[in-house]
């Protein structure tokens, strides 16, 4: 169990967020006007009631459960699970912006991994076996830049996803129930990898069963945690298209894989591409996109680490495209042409190798369309 979060105030918290009537919206306006729940809960029913909340509200939110807090409690003992508060501040920052924010955050395995730039990867229960081909090669693609890919753990494309972004890198899955009920059971085994090599997370308590009301919560998560998401294979009517939908209203970038007229999952995409989705053939195509972005929440995440040395052979780390390109560009700016040439590399292979090398800290973009290495690196 988190050491912030003591047994009375996660019982506080508890009731709180399973008081009828108060929703997201509610406990962010309460907890900016009250501070903690165990504030909030020993507040006076004229107090309560004079922000608006109702008798049943009031009357909920001064009892806690004692059922649901022993299952929490009892979960809290196995390994590498946390309950993260609005409050806390290894809450994710993407998530914490949304209007809905859930006020808690069930995890297990790598909390600190929430806070890591993720690309949603979402699409079909049935898809093609050419789906789930080009959902493994964005996934390890799009992990080998240094993302970190977030799905749903569904049958289908989100097995897909995870599983791609396993095998070179780190994933989150997202639950629409406790995480003590894997759903569906076929992914049990995948649910321990990803414990293990990632995170689990869900803003439902231990013991909650798989209700259909709570996968659209699911979704907005997925999204809301992600600077974007890609959807792969799709069909008109699908889970997925929600999710893209509700990315788009979050602020979030929405990406759709263009496929055959003739396969019926690929509609799904085409009808998003309409709509204004980013047409996207490769990694590199996202990546592209997401720069600002990415500079962005990379900037925050060493801005909260402590500085260091960069070793020189932390050059090891890099891919041999990238060291390559390093040499190629020696110790004076250069023109992606020059690179080009040098290299031997295609005008895009060395786009996005800049990009990441840009992205890492490797290289800086220098007036006049040049790159320059950093010194020291």
């Amino acid at each position: 169990m988190t050491p912030q979060l003591s047994t009375e105030s996660l019982a506080a918290w508890l009731a709180l967020v399973n008081a009828p009537g108060i929703g997201p919206r509610t406990v962010a306006k309460l907890i900016a006007q009250f501070g903690e729940p165990l504030v909030i809960q020993n507040a006076s029913v004229a107090q309560l009631a004079a922000v608006g909340l109702k008798t049943d509200s009031i009357t909920a939110l001064k009892q806690s459960n004692a059922a649901l807090l022993a299952t929490v409690l009892n979960w809290l003992q196995q390994p590498e699970t946390n309950v993260i508060t609005l409050t806390d501040a290894r809450y994710p920052p993407q998530l914490a912006d949304l209007h809905d924010a859930p006020p808690l955050l069930y995890v297990r395995g790598d909390v600190r991994l929430l806070a890591e730039p993720q690309i949603a990867i979402v699409g079909s229960r049935n898809p093609t076996p050419s789906g789930i081909e080009i959902t493994q090669e964005f996934a390890r693609q799009l992990v080998g830049y240094g993302l970190v890919i977030t799905s749903g753990l569904a049958q289908g494309i989100d097995g897909a996803a995870h599983l791609g972004a396993l095998e070179t890198g780190r994933t989150i899955a997202v639950f629409g129930t406790g995480l003590d009920r894997v759903y569906p059971a076929a992914h049990r085994a995948l649910a321990r990898q990803i414990a293990e090599n990632g995170a689990l997370v869900s803003e439902f308590a231990p013991g909650c069963e798989p209700l259909a009301q709570n996968f659209p919560r699911r979704n907005r998560l997925i999204s809301g945690l992600s600077l974007g998401v890609l959807v792969t294979e799709a069909a008109l009517k699908s889970g997925s298209l929600i999710t893209a939908r509700t990315a788009l209203e979050q602020g979030r970038e929405v990406f759709a894989v263009p496929g055959s007229i003739r396969n019926p999952l690929a509609r799904g995409c085409h009808a998003l591409l309409r709509d204004g989705a980013k047409l996207v053939e490769s990694a590199a195509d996202i990546l592209s996109e997401l720069a600002p972005l990415l500079r962005v929440a990379l900037t925050a995440n060493a801005a909260s680490t402590a500085p260091h040395e960069m070793p020189h052979d932390e050059l090891l780390t890099l891919d041999t495209e990238s060291r390559a390109v390093l040499k190629a560009m020696g110790f004076d700016s250069v023109a992606p042409d020059e690179l080009i040439e040098r290299s031997g590399f295609s005008a895009q292979q060395v786009t996005s190798i800049l990009l990441v090398l840009e992205l890492s800290g490797h290289v800086s973009s220098v007036p006049g369309g040049r790159y320059s290495r950093i010194r020291g690196r």
